[in-house]
């Protein structure tokens, strides 16, 4: 039998984690941390596990048919995972390895206990820790036994929870190979978890250290309630102490058993505060070493700590990278230590999906102001801002009118005495914000300024897709860059940014001063109906348009109902009613083609690459709504709005001082008729333009391709627009760094981001403070006037919408892309979003009562559920 089938556990490190897994190679780093005792021991690697499969053939059979089912069929899952294990039970440990692991055991005496314990190699990562997917066996005394509980340790790889695990997280079963750590017992007074970063909110100051009497196993299994430390700044600043009835302590032949804790002991701290402090000492001197926060399992024994376990902690959000901070009294690097606290951009934009690195650096060059990417997101920083009373006011009250969770969660901030620094001196804009200028002259009411700064968006839009046409290499480049720069001036354009305003400020006159004068809440939902120009809404209407033109011929309809590819448009051309078809959808990818879910993210594909997207809205609108549903639609909210408008001002012109406050209202009504369509146009020319660039940038993914420097044109979605650029010119691929990035964005996607997070790590998501809406009710942000109820559809991703008239959609966020499916519904219900973000604005167009910001939506609520949205008030009701 070779040695490599044996490796002292002291060996073992990150370059051995193919050998001997992740948890292997963390103790063994752990047992050359300086102070840091870990109880000693050696690991049968993952050649004999190896060894072991070779040994039985249909083994290898049954993980290749655990790849291929389906995650959600768990009876088949839990079925063909326990033929696997039986099968790795059945093969006999070989008589070399037996002999290894009793020599090794022999060392340390017969009578020695151990534990033994799985080491997978997809195990203890930064990206997936897979904690407590594998086998753990305490206190196994003599060779039989613990080559026994070896075999079981193999064996854990496929129980029904690691292989469901490993699907979610992406990792072909294949790949993963287990090592069994064998390690001396430690038989503690008190034993527990310390994680060097609160769990919950995840503050990296605070460290919160659980502990109960006995093994470490009466906590893990749910037997007794953990006394609780937090740990601040060298101190314990708060502290639980619970009752402990029971406990787990090791049997003197081999084993564990449950006792009961003496009356005297039950009420006392496992820990005293001394030694917790000293505990989560040790912890950041492990955290340091590994270099993020740890979930540390260790063991007191005789007045010294053990550490038996140490793994990252995955569901932490992190934390951007600190980047220095101007000082106007000092170097630039002279803040760059202060606290921090940063917004989120994917709230505000409906979007909070993880982006790519192309995606996110291309947002990053072409945005007004300096964002920090941390966990595939976005985030602005508004530290300056909140510290200074002169800038405070405005910002809280801007982000408080959009969402007022974030704002809530800043003023959580201020209320921290020293979190913040010193106020700087004023500023008048925002950090990275258009530098000061002249303020441009008032803004009159007319559509006039609408129609001109369209006017000016295509021009420049139709200039770009000119020139771009001619660039290619570094050149091209060269020439985005400084296509971003106009892309900055469009969106910083005064006029534009009056206009967007208007439309907002407007809406939120007429809001306050109905509800002061009349007692109307949200008065403005109704009034702002079918208001013209809304580039979204119009987008949702004309693919009802598209309907119309398909409804008549049942041969297009039979077709495109077995659509399965984005190349059916070539088709279509056969079928009787077939050109008219597709030169309806033709002309509708034409002006809404660059739209997408996600459409923030660059790398995310268009309507126009994939058209098969909205074969199935077509077809919803096909059997859902008769001819011309869309000029009746618009026409009714037009008539609708008009009636409220006539009521409001007659109602008006009837109260004290009514003439001024009827001719007040009637400007303003016209100013959010005239302006608050227009919300909707930057946005709009910011995808049609990453269209442009994105088609540039991938016919450079082609060349790339085509010269064998990158294996496929999607790669470069994993490289910064800089590092593009670079690779353009060297034709080197990193293709190391390319797998880290697909690795990295893939484990992003189980984290959700925060509204508002500090440097500290804390994620802060804030509160309604409300006690307004009935016991039970769901508390959200009204956004769209009006109650309905109806059938609730969880809907997570619009690929999977199969909405019905009348339906009620719940969903997480939706951006402009999901404008198609808001003419069917009749309300709305999201996780994120604000008063002004998009969504909430298609709701008020379409006259969808609509509530956002409901946290846990789509978990508290069930598909089929029945519900009842109040779209004024902001709160849903749980019917049944």
């Amino acid at each position: 039998m070779s040695e490599r089938y044996v490796m002292d556990l002291r060996e073992a490190g990150p370059a051995q984690v193919a050998v001997v897994g992740g948890k292997a190679a963390h103790l063994g780093g752990l047992s050359r941390i300086e102070g840091v005792r870990v109880p000693e021991g050696f690991c049968v690697t993952t050649d004999a596990f190896r060894r072991i499969l070779r040994e039985a053939p249909s083994v290898e059979d049954g993980i290749d048919r655990l790849g291929r089912l389906d995650p959600r069929d768990r009876e088949a899952v839990r079925t063909l995972s326990e033929e696997v294990r039986r099968a790795i039970a059945g093969v006999p440990v070989p008589a070399g390895l037996v002999g290894r692991i009793a020599d090794e055991l022999a060392r340390s005496g017969e009578r020695a206990a151990w534990a033994v314990r799985s080491s997978a190699t997809a195990e203890d990562m930064p990206s997936a820790s897979f904690a407590g997917q594998q086998d753990t066996y305490l206190n196994l005394v003599g060779p039989a036994a613990v080559i026994r509980h070896v075999s079981r340790c193999w064996s854990s790889l496929f129980t029904e929870r690691a292989v469901s695990y490993r699907r979610s997280n992406g990792i072909d079963h294949r790949t993963v190979h287990m090592a069994v750590i064998v390690q001396r017992m430690v038989l503690p007074q008190a034993a527990g978890v310390l994680f060097t970063a609160d769990p919950l909110t995840g503050d990296r100051k605070a460290a919160t250290v659980e502990a109960g009497f006995g093994l470490g196993e009466a906590l893990v299994s749910g037997l007794v309630n953990p006394d609780v430390f937090t740990v601040r700044d060298g101190a314990v600043v708060a502290r639980t102490i619970a009752a402990k009835e029971r406990a787990v302590h090791a049997r003197a032949g081999g084993g564990t058993q449950e006792v009961e804790v003496d009356v005297a002991r039950r009420g006392r701290p496992a820990l005293t505060d001394a030694q917790a402090v000293r505990l989560v000492r040790l912890g950041r001197r492990i955290e340091e070493h590994f270099g993020c926060p740890q979930d540390i399992e260790w063991c007191l024994a005789d007045g010294d700590f053990h550490v038996v376990q140490s793994r990252p902690i995955t569901t932490l959000f992190p934390v951007p990278e600190p980047v220095p901070v101007p000082d106007p009294g000092g170097s630039p690097e002279s803040g760059a230590s202060e606290n921090r606290v940063y917004v989120s951009v994917g709230h505000q934009q409906m979007m909070t999906d993880p982006m790519k690195p192309l995606g996110l650096s291309v947002w990053q060059l072409t945005a007004m102001a300096p964002m920090h990417e941390a966990g595939g997101r976005l985030f602005v920083d508004v530290t300056r801002r909140l510290a200074s009373p002169a800038t405070r006011a405005g910002l809280l009250d801007v982000i408080g009118r959009g969402d007022p969770l974030v704002r809530d969660a800043l003023e959580s901030v201020l209320d921290r005495d020293g979190f913040l620094p010193p106020p700087p001196e004023p500023v008048g804009a925002a950090p990275g914000g258009p530098p000061a200028h002249r303020a441009p002259a008032p803004l009159a009411t007319d559509p006039a300024v609408v129609t001109e700064l369209i006017e000016r968006s295509r021009q420049s839009l139709a200039t770009l897709e000119r020139d771009v046409r001619t660039k290619t290499g570094p050149e091209l480049f060269d020439f985005l860059l400084d296509a971003f720069q106009e892309h900055k001036r469009l969106l910083g354009d005064p006029r534009s940014l009056q206009a967007v305003m208007a439309g907002m400020e407007a809406t939120w006159w007429l809001n306050d001063h109905l509800r002061e004068w009349l007692g109307e809440k949200n008065a403005a939902d109704t009034l702002t109906l079918s208001a013209p120009g809304n580039v979204t809404s119009e987008m949702g209407l004309a693919l009802l348009d598209v309907a119309d033109v398909i409804r008549p011929w049942p041969e297009v309809v039979a077709f495109l109902e077995d659509v399965e590819d984005d190349g059916f448009l070539d088709a279509l051309g056969e079928l009787a009613g077939g050109p008219a078809a597709r030169e309806a959808i033709e002309a509708y990818l034409g002006r809404y083609g660059m739209r997408c879910v996600g459409e923030i993210d660059i790398t995310r594909p268009r309507w126009r690459e994939r058209p098969a997207t909205l074969v199935p809205l077509i077809l919803d609108n096909v059997r859902n709504f008769g001819p011309g549903a869309a000029r009746r639609r618009f026409e009714q909210g037009l008539r609708t709005a008009r009636e409220k408008e006539r009521e409001v001002l007659t109602r008006l012109r009837a109260l004290p001082d009514g003439e001024r406050k009827a001719d007040e209202t009637k400007r303003m009504t016209d100013r959010v008729r005239t302006f608050i369509g227009y919300r909707e146009y930057p946005k709009y020319g910011i995808v049609s333009r990453f269209l442009v660039y994105k088609r540039a940038l991938m016919a450079e993914a082609e060349r790339l391709v085509r010269a064998g420097v990158l294996a496929e044109r999607e790669d470069v979605f994993y490289l910064t627009f800089g590092e593009l650029h670079d690779l353009v010119r060297s034709h080197r691929a990193d293709d190391r760094l390319i797998q880290r990035r697909k690795d990295a964005f893939r484990s992003y996607g189980a984290l959700t981001p925060p509204r508002v997070l500090t440097s500290d790590g804390e994620a802060l998501t804030g509160s309604y403070r409300r006690d307004d809406a009935p016991a039970g009710a769901l508390v959200g942000l009204p956004v769209s006037a009006g109650t309905v109820e109806g059938r609730a559809r969880v809907v997570r991703h619009m690929a999977d919408a199969d909405l019905e008239a009348g339906d009620i959609l719940v969903t997480v966020f939706t951006d402009p892309s999901w404008s198609p499916l808001f003419v069917g519904i009749a309300g709305m219900v999201t996780e994120v979003g604000g008063l002004m973000t998009h969504g909430a604005v298609i709701a008020r167009e379409y006259g969808l009562p609509a509530v956002v910001g409901v946290a846990r939506a789509t978990r508290l609520i069930r598909d089929g559920q029945r519900i009842r949205v109040h779209g004024t008030d902001g709160y849903v009701e749980l019917l049944d």
